[in-house]
C-alpha cells in the first residue's frame, strides 16, 4: 500500500508541473487581432463558413466562423469578398484551421461588385493570392497591394490596368520578375524585339522557338509599373494594347510558377469578349 501511494504521490507530482509548466497541444493559443481582406468565404455545415483571408501581420489563413451563416448572425456581411476587416481569431496547435471570433468591417467592395466584370476581377486577384502565397507566410507588402487594387477598382480604375498592375508585382514580390532592360542569357540591352518565358526575357540573338514575344510598349510599361503607383498610370492612360499585353505575360508567368490554369481568368476573359 505504501508503495502505491508513493507511486501515485509521484504521478500526481509530474501532472502538476505539467499542467504548471507546460501548455497541452490541443490548448487554444490567446486570441489574435489583425486587419484582413477576405480572400473566399463558402459554406461549411449548416450554420458555419469555411474563411480564407490574408492577415496584416500573419500572411494568408483560413479559418472557421462558427453561425456566420445564421440569419443574425454577428459577422453581418464582413465575411463577403475583399471586405477589409478587422478579424479577432485564435489557433490550436495540432488543428490547420484557425477559429475566428468576431469581424468589425473597416471598408467594404461590394457595391463595386455588383459590376459582373469586377466581381470576377477580384475573384482573380483572390484565385491568385492564394495559390502564390503559402498559408502563414508572412506577406504584408501583397496585403498593401491587395488593398491598392480593390480601392482602384472600387475608384473606377480600367479592369485591365489594374489586373496588369496587380499580375506585375505579384511576379515582382515572389523574385520571379526578370531584368525589364538586359536580355537575360547574354546580358544585351533590350532596345529592339524580345521575348518573355518563365527562365527570363530574351533578346533576338538568345530567343528560343516557342517563346513569346513581348513588345517595346509592353515593356516600357512594365518598367513603369516598377517604379510608378497605380494612380499615377490611371491619370496617364496608357494604349489598352500595352496594358493586355503585360497583363497576359505575367498571368503567363504566374500560372507556369504555380504550375496550373486560373479559372477565373479564362471566365473574365469570356466576360470580356461579350461586352465587346
Amino acid at each position: 500500500m505504501i508503495i502505491t501511494f508513493t507511486c501515485i504521490l509521484r504521478r500526481g507530482s509530474v501532472l502538476s508541473r505539467a499542467v504548471r509548466g507546460g501548455r497541452r497541444a490541443d490548448m487554444p493559443k490567446p486570441v489574435r487581432e489583425s486587419e484582413a481582406l477576405i480572400l473566399r468565404s463558402i459554406p461549411l455545415g449548416e450554420a458555419d463558413r469555411l474563411v480564407s483571408f490574408i492577415s496584416r501581420n500573419e500572411g494568408r489563413m483560413r479559418g472557421v466562423a462558427s453561425g456566420a451563416r445564421r440569419t443574425k448572425s454577428r459577422f453581418g456581411s464582413t465575411l463577403e469578398l475583399f471586405s477589409y476587416v478587422r478579424i479577432w481569431f485564435y489557433e490550436r496547435e495540432t488543428r490547420e484551421l484557425v477559429r475566428i471570433n468576431q469581424c468589425e468591417l473597416i471598408e467594404s467592395f461590394l457595391e463595386a461588385q455588383r459590376d459582373y466584370s469586377v466581381s470576377l476581377a477580384l475573384a482573380l486577384v483572390s484565385e491568385v493570392t492564394e495559390a502564390v502565397l503559402g498559408e502563414h507566410e508572412v506577406a504584408e507588402p501583397n496585403f498593401r497591394l491587395l488593398l491598392v487594387i480593390a480601392r482602384a477598382i472600387k475608384a473606377g480604375a480600367k479592369l485591365p490596368l489594374a489586373l496588369a498592375y496587380f499580375a506585375f508585382w505579384t511576379v515582382r514580390l515572389g523574385g520571379w520578375m526578370p531584368a525589364l532592360d538586359r536580355c537575360s542569357r547574354c546580358g544585351a540591352p533590350l532596345t529592339d524585339r524580345a521575348s518573355m518565358a518563365r527562365s527570363g526575357l530574351f533578346c533576338p540573338n538568345c530567343t528560343l522557338p516557342g517563346q513569346r514575344a513581348i513588345s517595346q510598349e509592353a515593356l516600357q510599361l512594365a518598367r513603369r509599373m516598377a517604379g510608378e503607383k497605380l494612380e499615377q498610370l490611371m491619370k496617364a492612360e496608357p494604349a489598352a494594347a500595352a496594358v493586355d499585353e503585360v497583363k497576359d505575360q505575367m498571368l503567363n508567368l504566374i500560372e507556369q510558377h504555380i504550375e496550373k490554369k486560373l479559372q477565373t481568368r479564362k471566365m473574365l476573359a469570356d466576360e470580356s469578349e461579350q461586352l465587346q
